[in-house]
C-alpha cells in the first residue's frame, strides 16, 4: 500500500505523515519517504531547476514503486509538482492512494517555516515556480493549522487503510 501526500512546502505533509506513523505504530509498518530527506540521500547531484526537479520526481516515483513491488507499505510526503509522474504512479503502483494537503498561500507565507517564501531563494514552487495542483487526488484536505487539524487529517487518511492490513 502507498499513501502519497502532496502539497506545497510548509503545508504540513511531513507533520501529517509523522502523526500517521505514530498512530500506526505496532499495528502496521510503513516506510516514510520524505521529499527533503530523499533529496539529501539520493539526489545530492541535483539542484532546484525545473529539469532537476523533474528528474527527482522520477526517482521518487520509481523508488516508491520498487518498494511497493517488494510488498512494503510506503508513506510518501513530497511536493509532487509533475502531473506526468502522478499519472505514472496511478498506472504503475499497486494500491496507490493520493492525498492533496491544500493550504491557503497567505497561511504558508505567514508561517514560512522553511524560510522559502519570503527569502531571495530562486526556483521555489509556490513563489516563482507555479504549483500544479493534482487533478485527481483520492481526497483533498484543507490544512488551516488550527487546533487538531493535523490529527483529523491523519485519522481520515488512516481510514483509507483496509482493516485487513492491521495486525491483530
Amino acid at each position: 500500500m502507498v499513501l502519497w501526500l502532496i502539497g506545497l512546502s510548509g503545508s504540513g505533509k511531513t507533520t501529517i505523515a509523522e502523526e500517521i506513523l505514530k498512530k500506526l505504530k505496532n499495528r502496521i509498518n510503513f516506510i516514510h519517504v520524505d521529499g527533503d530527506e530523499f533529496r539529501k540521500i539520493f539526489s545530492k547531484d541535483l539542484g532546484f531547476s525545473l529539469k532537476d526537479r523533474k528528474l527527482n520526481a522520477e526517482r521518487i516515483s520509481k523508488f516508491v514503486s520498487f518498494l511497493s513491488i517488494n510488498k512494503l507499505n510506503v508513506l510518501v510526503s513530497v511536493l509532487s509538482n509533475y502531473p506526468k509522474w502522478l499519472e505514472w504512479n496511478r498506472k504503475n503502483i499497486i494500491n496507490y492512494n493520493e492525498f492533496y494537503i491544500k493550504t491557503d498561500s497567505n497561511i504558508l507565507f505567514a508561517r514560512n517555516k522553511k524560510n522559502l517564501y519570503l527569502s531571495r531563494k530562486k526556483n521555489v514552487v509556490g513563489k516563482d515556480i507555479k504549483f500544479i495542483e493534482p487533478k485527481n487526488p483520492d481526497f483533498t484536505f484543507y490544512n488551516n493549522f488550527k487546533k487538531n487539524s493535523i490529527k483529523k487529517i491523519s485519522n481520515k487518511i488512516i481510514s483509507f487503510i483496509p482493516k485487513k492490513k492491521f495486525k491483530n
